[in-house]
């Protein structure tokens, strides 16, 4: 799979078309060209004459651009997924720097596809959008004054990327020993799954969570998760929640 092609960049609800365009022309020139949006303010973001304008040229992007209406839409068959913010987390994936995420990425690509998701340009992601991804990415900045546009992000994380790409890092072997990883929608299906469980035994007092899921999701990212390892999970899951059953039904 050609790994430029494999590659997803994702824009969490952008309110201006210009930086829909800009981003779209610093991914053209890094060479990748999969751009997808997730309910964007401006309900017609990629044919509006600012994106257009501020494509410069990478007008073939913007036409192939994906609009979907929620970040699970937009990260259905990626087996990693990095959150780029400059917002350190309370909880969720490990933190590393845009190099750092690209050498990462550099060793998950080959499995499967891989998504680079990024927060509007007023407030950045919320919480449940970086602990749904497999890492989270920083540019080190100066730290007196950070702050970056949306598209100069963009244009940092596929430079980065590019740089990982060309010089074949993509065949690095998975530090899972080339097993699939899962993919997005199963790993949040795994967790409903785990948390219906430890409702059932009492683990887990959904009136009081305690961020116990948070935690785990922590957890599980650290390592990330083989499509094996998931199906393992989700198995011990339905096992719980039978004896559950069972048990219910015999003290009847």
């Amino acid at each position: 799979m050609d790994p430029f092609m494999a590659t997803r960049f994702v824009l969490v609800e952008p309110r201006h078309p210009g930086n829909v365009g800009a981003a779209a022309r610093a991914l053209k020139t890094m060479g990748f060209a999969r751009l997808v949006l997730v309910a964007p303010r401006v309900e017609q973001a990629l044919s509006d004459p600012q994106a257009v304008a501020m494509a410069s040229g990478a007008d073939d992007v913007l036409a192939a651009a994906q609009i979907v209406p929620t970040l699970a839409d937009a990260l259905v068959g990626a087996q990693w997924s990095v959150a780029v913010t400059a917002r350190t987390r309370e909880y969720g994936p490990p933190r590393c720097t845009a190099h750092q995420a690209a050498l990462h990425v550099g060793e998950h690509i080959a499995p499967g596809e891989v998504a680079l998701v990024f927060g509007n340009e007023r407030t950045g992601l919320r919480n449940e959008d970086v602990e749904r991804c497999n890492a989270q990415a920083h540019i080190p900045a100066n730290p007196a004054y950070s702050s970056l546009n949306l598209a100069q992000a963009v244009q940092v994380l596929a430079y980065e990327l590019r740089n990982v790409y060309m010089n074949d890092a993509a065949g690095i072997p998975s530090a899972k020993l080339g097993q699939p990883m899962a993919a997005n929608e199963d790993i949040e299906q795994m967790f409903a799954h785990l948390e219906r469980a430890l409702i059932a035994i009492d683990f887990l007092d959904p009136a009081h969570p305690k961020k116990l899921m948070p935690r785990l999701r922590q957890l599980f990212a650290r390592s990330g998760l083989t499509q094996e390892e998931v199906n393992i999970l989700r198995g011990v899951a339905r096992q719980v929640l039978l004896t559950r059953k069972k048990v219910d039904e015999g003290s009847h």
